[in-house]
């Protein structure tokens, strides 16, 4: 389920939005500025855009809660960053440094159809290489 709506940034902020609350229950603005290392107005700008497209809940000063479609969006960017860092790792034998930052800048432009082919690629190859 691709959002176009969506950009890299957006989709950058709402995976670590997704971590955090994960990981630690709860994520806060001044977490995301430090985490991401963007202004707090930056961080405010973003929080406002996800909430009017529904992918979070967000009152200024307040916890950050994602909602179903957040945690949708989130888990299909988390999805894509693993399989292209274990494509890197495996098949390309990249350090998993240069392999999640190459999949982080990937996996917001890449279309289903390639990212299908590569995920089955990545399982054949891996199940035959581990």
């Amino acid at each position: 389920m691709s959002d176009l709506t969506l950009s890299s940034g957006l989709e950058d902020y709402l995976e670590c939005i997704y971590n955090n609350i994960e990981h630690n229950g709860s994520v806060k603005a001044i977490e995301l500025s430090r985490e991401l290392n963007v202004s707090r107005a930056s961080v405010t700008d973003a929080l406002h855009r996800l909430a009017e497209k529904k992918y979070i809940n967000y009152e200024r000063y307040g916890s950050i809660e994602i909602t179903s479609k957040g945690i949708e969006k989130a888990t299909e960017v988390i999805g894509k960053h693993t399989i292209l860092t274990k494509f890197f790792e495996k098949v390309l034998k990249l350090s998993n440094e240069e392999a999640s930052e190459n999949a982080c800048s990937i996996e917001h432009v890449i279309t289903q159809n390639a990212f299908k082919k590569l995920k089955d690629f990545t399982q054949q190859y891996a199940g035959k290489n581990d």
